[in-house]
């Protein structure tokens, strides 16, 4: 069975797995044991692909197969072959998914050009119980989900006896008929209910980090938006887009809400939440129905952790970058941190934060938009055309370029209030010309356009820098005055880092200047 999969996995708290299984009782249930098998080849290359070949044990039946990522966070690309019952394991066999999608993509990892099979090895193993219940979601599109608990262990096979486990507690909301937005209602009242959060760890990435004994995984980065060679138009942008923010929030978002304190897990979502605010404010108007996207139903939530998570952040971040140079400069001993309200008592943890239920509501809406079909045209005014959308963007890039040059020419006078606007200005320039880049130049000039967006991106960096320095400062000045208060020693430090303000905006102003004579790719040719 060759299927395009649509789902949601969310990690259960410990105390709430009683309540959670009560809740999925109140319907019919069928309880099944898991037993999986997982196979790579011995340097990882299917895990390296974001693939999973498995068999697993289903009840007294065997099935084999291979997952891929697909489109977005609510896709995956999988084949199920039924090969029976038994009681002994069959062989695995790479060529019973030839002639599907994924199947082609797994022949590719595993035959390289000479033709020779690469070998493959079991990884890992899992040993699930199982609770499913198919349920019927009121609504427009009648969706039909099947929800599925696993309680288990995931266990790593490192070729020694002592073999290392992970627990497994979670719940699967798979769409198997209907609207997905029926899956996105369900999802979202369950976990608002229960406090669960959205995962992007699979069963199959646990064993990996167990045979690796990797605590902490690399920090997800920003990547440029992909967008659909067909059907492309206002809608369809908007949905790229937001994907392509996602991309970098909810793998960092998954570790935390976990217990990860990483710092650069930490600065990844916060970027991506501003990009994502950015795609909000500046591609609302490609969409005629404003109503399915724009900041008044998903920024509040978003400003609030982005806020909270940079609170302790920021200040720890600053002090450190500070210390030195107030040494080299002969200050007075004095840790601003000592005695500091947020950092000896912070109100929450960055997983508490990312766990909120607000938080965790608009990651799932999101994700949700991103997965939407067009609605009926006779029902939902028409999206921009691909051309529209593009001369939309146009404007609004030519709107935000003018601004940072004008904030550039009198950069030294702005009041700090409006000095910081002016940074956030830049980075929502940056932003939007990072994800328009891709509909330029595939449109309008392939490889030449897409040297001129990355010329245009470079230039704006030496402003990002002067600015980024000058907002460090300013958030050091104002820390080190509220310690003033308790410790005289750090007026030293107020009365340094006030001095460095006039030098510190003329940089700024200088660096801003430069923008305007940055060759705009966005500008049609001729």
């Amino acid at each position: 069975m060759n299927t395009m999969e649509i789902e949601f996995k969310f990690c259960i708290p410990a105390g709430r797995l009683k309540a959670v299984e009560a809740a999925l009782r109140r319907g019919a249930v069928v309880r099944t044991r898991l037993q999986a098998r997982y196979f790579d080849t011995a340097d990882q290359r299917l895990v390296a692909d974001g693939m999973v070949l498995r068999l697993r044990k289903e009840g007294r039946r065997w099935v084999q197969t291979v997952k891929a990522a697909g489109d977005n966070a609510l896709h995956r690309l999988e084949h199920n072959v039924d090969l029976g019952t038994g009681a002994a394991a069959p062989a695995i066999d790479p060529a019973r998914h030839a002639g599907t999608p994924v199947g082609e993509r797994l022949a590719r990892l595993l035959q390289p050009a000479d033709g020779t099979l690469v070998p493959l090895v079991e990884r890992q193993s899992t040993d699930i119980v199982r609770l499913t219940r198919d349920l019927r979601v009121s609504g427009p599109g009648g969706a039909v989900v099947e929800m599925a608990l696993d309680v288990g262990k995931v266990v790593a096979h490192a070729g020694t006896p002592a073999q290392r486990a992970s627990p497994v507690c979670e719940l699967e909301l798979e769409l198997k008929s209907g609207d997905v937005q029926g899956l996105v209602a369900l999802a979202r009242r369950w976990s608002q209910q229960h406090g669960l959060w959205f995962s992007t760890v699979s069963k199959a990435e646990r064993g990996m980090r167990l045979l690796a004994e990797q605590e902490t995984v690399p920090a997800v980065k920003a990547e440029a938006p992909r967008f659909p060679a067909h059907g492309l138009d206002g809608r369809a942008i908007q949905q790229a887009i937001v994907a392509s923010c996602l991309d970098q929030m909810l793998p960092n978002a998954s570790e935390i809400a976990a217990g990860s304190t990483d710092e650069e897990q930490i600065h990844q979502l916060r970027i991506g939440i501003r990009r994502l605010r950015t795609a909000l404010r500046e591609l609302v108007g490609l969409d005629a129905d404003t109503s399915r996207f724009g900041a008044a139903m998903w920024e509040p939530p978003l400003v609030d952790a982005f806020r909270a998570l940079g609170e302790l952040r920021d200040r720890e971040q600053i002090v450190t970058l500070a210390q030195p140079r107030l040494r080299e400069a002969g200050a007075p001993e004095v840790d601003p941190l000592v005695g500091d309200a947020v950092a000896v008592a912070p109100t929450l943890t960055p997983g508490d934060i990312v766990r909120a239920a607000a938080f965790q509501d608009v990651l799932v809406s999101l994700i949700g938009f991103t997965a939407a079909a067009p609605a009926p045209e006779s029902t939902s005014p028409a999206p921009l055309t691909a051309d529209e959308a593009r001369q939309q963007l146009r404007e609004r890039l030519q709107r935000l370029h003018k601004q940072a040059v004008r904030d550039g020419e009198r950069f030294e006078s702005l009041a700090t209030e409006h000095q910081h606007r002016a940074r956030k200005r830049l980075k929502r320039l940056r932003y939007l010309a990072e994800f328009a880049a891709p509909l330029f130049a595939e449109a309008e000039g392939g490889k030449k356009k897409k040297d001129a967006a990355g010329r245009y991106l470079k230039a704006l960096r030496p402003a990002q820098d002067a600015l980024g320095a000058f907002n460090d400062e300013a958030v050091a000045l104002a820390l080190y005055r509220e310690v003033a208060v308790r410790d005289p020693r750090a007026w030293f430090a107020v009365g340094w880092f006030s001095a460095r303000r006039a030098a510190g905006a003329k940089a700024c102003r200088k660096a801003l200047e430069t923008i305007g004579e940055a060759p705009r790719f966005w500008k049609k040719r001729g």
